[in-house]
């Protein structure tokens, strides 16, 4: 589905949009310990893909919060109903490729069509975005390394894609903390929508069984 376009006569933020967008990094990064205790539980007990599991989690948090599905196209701003991500596979060379996955299904469902759908793609690898990379969420991973901070490549003239990037969880007591990186344009994303896709995340790792 096409994205609408926003009326910026009527836009809150017209002003900040304007201000962050003419700066030569607009990116604004956040990286936040998610606690995935019972997620991390859920995977090992029902034998789930624990990629994929909190893939769904966090592409669906994202997605609750209107801001992260906003684009810069052009001199506006257009909004997305939902959006896709876009995540790096691992390949045997040691390379990877990217596969772009609908994460709107219940858990149960998402996570078959997932498997076979990444399957495919390290069949006849690509770095292919498709036909419209606006409607992307990118998603990497780094399992091998507990970060606290993390800073992404970006293209230059600025994109307004959110970025996500997972580190490897840590346990501590009785918790198991993932550190999740967010980084998003600021001519579109405050603070305030950063912790709302924060918090969204830590209600459905907390939950995980109510989206299955």
């Amino acid at each position: 589905m096409e994205p609408r376009t926003l009326d910026l006569a009527a836009y809150p933020r017209r002003a900040h949009f304007d201000y962050f967008r003419q700066m030569a990094n607009p990116y604004v990064s956040v990286t936040a310990p998610c606690d995935i205790t019972a997620l991390r539980r859920l995977t090992q007990e029902r034998g789930l893909p624990f990629f994929l599991t909190v893939l769904h989690c966090a592409i669906n948090a994202a997605n609750a919060v209107p801001e992260l599905r906003q684009r810069i196209r052009g001199k506006g701003i257009v909004e997305y109903d939902r959006c896709l991500s876009s995540h790096t596979v691992a390949l045997p060379d040691g390379t990877y490729c990217y596969c772009t996955l609908d994460c709107a299904q219940p858990l149960g469902m998402f996570l078959p069509a997932a498997q076979t759908e990444v399957a495919r793609v390290k069949a006849a690898p690509s770095l292919d975005d498709g036909a419209d990379p606006d409607e992307l969420f990118f998603v990497s991973s780094l399992p091998w390394l507990t970060f606290t901070a993390i800073s992404l490549p970006t293209p230059t003239p600025a994109d307004s894609n959110p970025r996500i990037t997972f580190g490897k969880f840590t346990q501590e007591g009785d918790r198991v903390l993932l550190p999740v990186n967010l980084t998003a344009n600021h001519a579109l994303v405050d603070g305030l929508h950063l912790a709302a896709f924060f918090d969204g995340m830590a209600q459905r790792a907390a939950h995980p069984e109510e989206y299955f």
